[in-house]
C-alpha cells in the first residue's frame, strides 16, 4: 500500500492557487495523497486588477474568484481559516480552532506594502495591496467629490480635488490612469469643474515605469499628460500629515488624498516564522524554492527570496509567483518519487501597464507595443490566465465585466458591446416571428407534407400523383419568387441523394415540426436562444436549397436580435431560465468543466 502524503498549501494568490491546480493535476487519481489549500478569504484575488475597482471601472465580482468553483471537482481541499502559527518541528499549521498536519508544505501566504520608515504614510495614505484596500479608496474619492461640491472654502476644496499616487510602477501608474477616467464621471455626477481635479503622480527616481524600454516610458509619460495628470520625479516623499505631503526637495502638496504604491514587502507573518530570511521581509530559498532551514517547506510568489544570474532577486510579480509554484511542485513530486530536482530558471514573456481603460504600454517577447494593440494583449493574457484558473466560466465573467457589462464606456471599445435594450421591446418581434414560423408549419400540413406519399425536399422514385400534383403547386408559386442562389452547392446535392433522400419523409417532417416548435417557442418565450439559433439555421438551409429569395433574411436578422434574451419578458424564460441554472450548478458536470451560470436574484 502506498504511503499517504499531506501537501498543505497556505495562501490562494497566484502561486497558490496554480500550485493546487498543478498538484491536483498530478493526483487527481490518488487517493493517498491530500491536498489542502487555506486562505484567510474563501476568494482568489486578482491583484493585478485592483486598481480597476479602485477607480470605479469595475465591481468587486470582477477581482475575486470563489474557491469552491476553482476547485469543485477536484481533489483539492480548500479552507477558508486565518493561520496564525507554523510548527515546522511537528509539521503542523495552528489557527485559533483548528490544527492542519503535513508532509510537505508551500507558503504563498503574499506581501504587504513597504512604508521605508516615511513618517505618516501608514496613517495618513491608503494602500491598494487587497480588495479592502481597493473599495476604501474608491469610496473615499467619491466621498471628497461629494464633500467639494459644497465646500465654499478654496483652500479646503482644492485640497479635496487633489489626488496623489506615490510610486511610478506598474501599481502606481495604472492607479492614476483610472482616477483620470473616473475623475470624468465624478465632476459631472456632483457638478465639479474638472479643470480644478488634480491629479500627480510622485516617483522617488527619475523615471516612471523603469523595467520598460525609454521608447515605451515615454509614451506613458505623454498619454498621462494627456488625460491631465502632473508627473514628478526625483522627489521622494519624506513625511505624510493628514492634509499634507512632504517632498525631499522642501516642496509640499497640499492634498487629502494619497495612495501609497512605492514597494512591497514579505508579509510580516512570513518574517515571524522563524525562517532564514533574504531581504524585504522574504524568506530565503534556495534553487529549488525550498526554505534554507527545511526541506520539505516551499517558498513561492512575493514571499520567496532567491537571486539568480547577476545578484537580482526574482521580481514581485504574476508570472514569478506562476513559475516558482511551478518548481515547487516539481520538486516535492521529484522527492516523493526519489528523481532529481529541478532548480528554478525564470522565463519571462514579457509586461504590460494599462493606463485607464484604452491605452496600454507592453513588451512582449521583446516586442514593443503602445495603445490599442497593448491593451488587447493585456485583456488576451488575463483571460488566459483565468481560462486556466476556473475555464471558460470565468473567462466569459471577465467579458461580461469588462465590455458587456462596463459603464462610461470605459473600455477599449468604448461602449459598443454594453449598449442594453429593454429586453419587452424584444417581445414584440419575438411574438411575431414566432407566429409567422407557426403559421408556415400549419400550412405545410394542410399541404400534405406530414403524408408519406408526399415528398417535396427531395426528388425520389415512384411519386404519386397527389406529390406531382404538390409538386407543380410548390413550383408555380416559387416562379414568383426570385431564390437566392440558383441551384445548391453540389456537395449540398450530393448530401441530399446520400443521406437525406434514403429517409426523406422523416426529414421532411422534421421540418414541419421544427416550424410549429420554433413558432410555439417563441410565441411562449420558452428557449428563446435555442428558437433563435433554430430559425437562423433553417433559414440557412432554405437559402442552401436555393428554395428562398431575399425576403427570407429577415429570419436571419430577427434571429440574431431575439438571442439577445428576448424571452425574458413576458416569456416562459422568465421562469424557467433561473430553475434550469440552479439545477445546472449542482451538476457534476458544471462542477467538473467549470461552466458556473450565475443565476439573477428574482
Amino acid at each position: 500500500m502506498a504511503q499517504s502524503r499531506k501537501i498543505v498549501i497556505l495562501g490562494a494568490g497566484y502561486g497558490g492557487v496554480h500550485a493546487a491546480k498543478l498538484l491536483n493535476k498530478k493526483f487527481k487519481k490518488d487517493k493517498n495523497i491530500e491536498i489542502t489549500l487555506i486562505d484567510k478569504n474563501p476568494y482568489h484575488t486578482l491583484m493585478t486588477e485592483l486598481h480597476e475597482v479602485a477607480g470605479g471601472r469595475v465591481e468587486e465580482d470582477s477581482v475575486k474568484i470563489n474557491l469552491k468553483k476553482i476547485f469543485s471537482a477536484t481533489r483539492v481541499n480548500s479552507l477558508t481559516d486565518k493561520i496564525t502559527r507554523i510548527d515546522f518541528k511537528e509539521q503542523k499549521l495552528d489557527s485559533e480552532d483548528s490544527s492542519y498536519e503535513y508532509d510537505y508544505l508551500i507558503i504563498g501566504a503574499g506581501s504587504e506594502p513597504a512604508f521605508f520608515g516615511v513618517e505618516g504614510v501608514k496613517e495618513n495614505g491608503f494602500t491598494i495591496w487587497s480588495l479592502d484596500d481597493a473599495l476604501k479608496i474608491r469610496e473615499h474619492i467619491i466621498n471628497m467629490f461629494r464633500k467639494a461640491s459644497s465646500e465654499r472654502n478654496a483652500a479646503k476644496r482644492r485640497r479635496m480635488l487633489t489626488f496623489v499616487v506615490a510610486g511610478a510602477g506598474f501599481t502606481g501608474i495604472e492607479t492614476i490612469g483610472e482616477f483620470a477616467e473616473f475623475k470624468k464621471k465624478l465632476s459631472r455626477e456632483y457638478d465639479v469643474d474638472e479643470k480644478e481635479v488634480r491629479l500627480l503622480v510622485v516617483e522617488a527616481t527619475n523615471k516612471i515605469l523603469p523595467i520598460l524600454n525609454d521608447n515605451m516610458i515615454d509614451k506613458a509619460s505623454r498619454y498621462l499628460n494627456k488625460v491631465g495628470v502632473e508627473i514628478i520625479t526625483q522627489a521622494a516623499i519624506t513625511k505624510v500629515e493628514k492634509d499634507k505631503i512632504h517632498l525631499g526637495d522642501g516642496r509640499e502638496i497640499e492634498t487629502n488624498t494619497l495612495v501609497w504604491t512605492c514597494g512591497v514587502q514579505g508579509v510580516d507573518f512570513s518574517a515571524k516564522l522563524g525562517l532564514t530570511m533574504g531581504k524585504k521581509g522574504r524568506v530565503a530559498v534556495n534553487e529549488f524554492m525550498q526554505s534554507l532551514d527545511y526541506e520539505n517547506v516551499y517558498l513561492v510568489g512575493d514571499n520567496e527570496y532567491f537571486e539568480e544570474e547577476g545578484n537580482k532577486p526574482t521580481p514581485q510579480i504574476v508570472e514569478t509567483a506562476l513559475q516558482t509554484a511551478e518548481t515547487a511542485v516539481k520538486n516535492i513530486i521529484a522527492d516523493m518519487e526519489d528523481k532529481k530536482k529541478e532548480g528554478f530558471k525564470s522565463n519571462y514573456h514579457g509586461f504590460m501597464v494599462s493606463i485607464g481603460s484604452r491605452y496600454a504600454v507592453a513588451t512582449l517577447a521583446g516586442k514593443s507595443l503602445s495603445g490599442f494593440i497593448a491593451m488587447a494583449m493585456k485583456h488576451l493574457v488575463n483571460m488566459h490566465y483565468l481560462f486556466g484558473v476556473g475555464g471558460f466560466n470565468t473567462v466569459w465573467a471577465y467579458l461580461v465585466h469588462e465590455f458587456f457589462d462596463m459603464k462610461e464606456r470605459r473600455s477599449m471599445l468604448g461602449g459598443h458591446l454594453s449598449a442594453k435594450s429593454h429586453g419587452f421591446w424584444l417581445a414584440i418581434l419575438r411574438v411575431y416571428v414566432g407566429v409567422i414560423w407557426l403559421l408556415e408549419g400549419v400550412k405545410k400540413v394542410q399541404n400534405g407534407w406530414l403524408k408519406s406519399e408526399n415528398i417535396f425536399i427531395v426528388q425520389t422514385e415512384g411519386v404519386t400523383s397527389a406529390s406531382e400534383q404538390a409538386g407543380e403547386a410548390a413550383q408555380a408559386a416559387a416562379t414568383t419568387v426570385t431564390p437566392l442562389l440558383a441551384h445548391p452547392p453540389e456537395i449540398y446535392t450530393w448530401f441530399m441523394d446520400k443521406c437525406i433522400a434514403p429517409n426523406a419523409f422523416f426529414f421532411q417532417s422534421m421540418v414541419v415540426l421544427a416550424e410549429i416548435g420554433i413558432g410555439l417557442a417563441l410565441i411562449g418565450g420558452l428557449f428563446t436562444f435555442l428558437a433563435s439559433c433554430a430559425s437562423i439555421f433553417l433559414s440557412l438551409n432554405f437559402i442552401i436549397c436555393a428554395m428562398a429569395g431575399k425576403e427570407i433574411l429577415w429570419y436571419i436578422f430577427a434571429g440574431f436580435a431575439l438571442m439577445g434574451g428576448a424571452g425574458r419578458a413576458f416569456g416562459l424564460d422568465y421562469y424557467v431560465m433561473p430553475w434550469l441554472k440552479q439545477w445546472w450548478n449542482k451538476t457534476t458536470l458544471a462542477r467538473r468543466t467549470y461552466l458556473f451560470i450565475d443565476t439573477p436574484n428574482h
